[in-house]
C-alpha cells in the first residue's frame, strides 16, 4: 500500500498596508505559485497587525480584500492554497496572548521595528506596537510550519519566534515545531523610477508603479523616469555610472525574457525618448492579465467571499488543534 509523504508546511502573513506595485511582483510574488508543488502553504492577510497604527476602517477593509484578489490574479490558487484573513481566525488573537507570557521584555525592546515605527509614530506609541512580535510568533506557531519565508526586515521575528517556541517547549515538552527561516528565491530588485538608487516603495507614489494602476498613469511614469544626461549610445547596462537606465533595464528584462544585450541592440542610437515608451508599453501588456484578472475578482463579491470564508474554516480547525494543546498544558480549564 503506497503512502503520500505529507507536504511540508510554509506559511506567511501580509500586512494589507498598500497596494502592490511592480517591485513586489518581479521581486518576489511571481516565484510564489510554484511554491503550492513542493509545500502545504498558508498565506493569510494580515489586517491585525495594521491597527498598530492607526487605519481608515473602510481603506483597510478595502486594501484587504483587494490585496487578496491580486494574490490570487498573481497565480495564487485558492484550491492549492489556504488564503485568509487574519481577524477571521479568533486562536491568533488567543495564543498571541499566551505568548505574551512567554515573551520578555528585554527581547521585545530589542525589536527594529518597534523603534522605527516609534520614532515614525512619536504620538501614538502604543502596546500593541510595542507587543506585536507575541502575536507575529503566534501567526506562525498555530500552523506548526517547517518554514517561514522571511526577508531581511523580518529575520529577527521569526528568531524572536523560535526563541519562544524553545522557551514553551523546555517548560511543556514538545507543543510547537521550531519553524526554519525560508530565504525565497529573490527575482528582480526594482528600484524607484524617480531615485533609482532606492528600492521601488509605495511610500513614494511617483516613483513606484502599482500592480492596479491605469496603463495611461503607467506610460506616464516611465516617460518621467530619471536616467542621464548622456548622448549618443545611451542604451546600456552600467548600475554604478547609469543606475536610472540600467534599473529600467532590468524591468524591460524581466517582462519581456531579453537579455542586456539584447536591449541594447534593440535601442541603440534611438534614445531615451524611445527607450522609457516602450518599457512603459512592455510593462502595460505584461501586468494586464493580472489587473483584469484582480479587477474581475473583486468584482465578483461571492467568490471572494467563498475564498476567504474557506480558507479561515481551513486554518481554524488546524489552529484549534494547536490552541487546544497550549490551553491543556497552562492548565485552562476545557472548553
Amino acid at each position: 500500500m503506497e503512502t503520500t509523504e505529507r507536504k511540508k508546511v510554509m506559511l506567511s502573513g501580509i500586512q494589507p498596508s498598500g497596494d502592490l506595485h511592480i517591485g513586489n511582483y518581479l521581486g518576489a510574488i511571481r516565484n510564489w505559485g510554484a511554491r503550492s508543488d513542493d509545500y502545504d502553504c498558508y498565506y493569510f492577510m494580515a489586517d491585525m497587525h495594521t491597527i498598530t497604527v492607526r487605519q481608515n476602517p473602510a481603506e483597510l477593509r478595502r486594501r484587504t480584500l483587494a490585496q487578496l484578489a491580486q494574490y490570487i490574479a498573481c497565480g495564487l490558487d485558492p484550491a492549492r492554497n489556504t488564503l485568509f484573513i487574519q481577524s477571521h481566525v479568533p486562536a491568533h488573537a488567543e495564543l498571541g496572548w499566551v505568548l505574551n507570557c512567554y515573551t520578555m521584555f528585554g527581547e521585545l525592546s530589542r525589536m527594529t521595528q518597534f523603534k522605527d515605527k516609534s520614532q515614525k509614530n512619536a504620538d501614538n506609541i502604543n502596546g500593541g506596537l510595542f507587543t506585536y512580535p507575541a502575536l507575529m510568533a503566534a501567526d506562525i506557531l498555530l500552523y506548526q510550519p517547517d518554514y517561514v519565508p522571511v526577508g531581511e526586515d523580518q529575520k529577527q521575528h521569526v528568531e524572536l519566534t523560535r526563541d519562544v517556541a524553545v522557551r514553551f517547549n523546555h517548560v511543556y515538552g514538545e507543543v510547537f515545531k521550531v519553524p526554519e527561516p525560508y530565504i525565497p528565491k529573490v527575482g528582480a530588485r526594482v528600484m524607484m523610477l524617480s531615485e533609482p538608487e532606492r528600492k521601488m516603495s509605495k511610500s513614494d507614489p511617483n516613483g513606484c508603479v502599482f500592480l492596479m494602476e491605469k496603463p495611461e498613469d503607467i506610460l506616464r511614469k516611465f516617460k518621467r523616469a530619471v536616467t542621464d544626461s548622456e548622448t549618443g549610445r545611451c542604451v546600456y547596462y552600467d548600475p554604478q555610472r547609469k543606475p536610472g537606465v540600467s534599473n529600467l533595464m532590468d524591468i524591460y528584462a524581466a517582462v519581456t525574457g531579453k537579455n542586456y544585450e539584447d536591449i541594447e541592440r534593440e535601442f541603440e542610437g534611438r534614445g531615451y525618448g524611445v527607450f522609457k515608451p516602450a518599457v512603459g508599453e512592455a510593462v502595460v501588456e505584461y501586468f494586464r492579465p493580472i489587473r483584469e484578472e484582480a479587477a474581475r475578482i473583486l468584482a465578483d463579491k461571492a467568490y471572494l467571499q467563498s475564498v476567504y470564508r474557506a480558507g479561515a474554516e481551513k486554518a481554524a480547525a488546524i489552529a484549534a488543534r494547536t490552541l487546544r494543546k497550549v490551553y491543556k498544558k497552562v492548565g485552562f480549564v476545557e472548553r
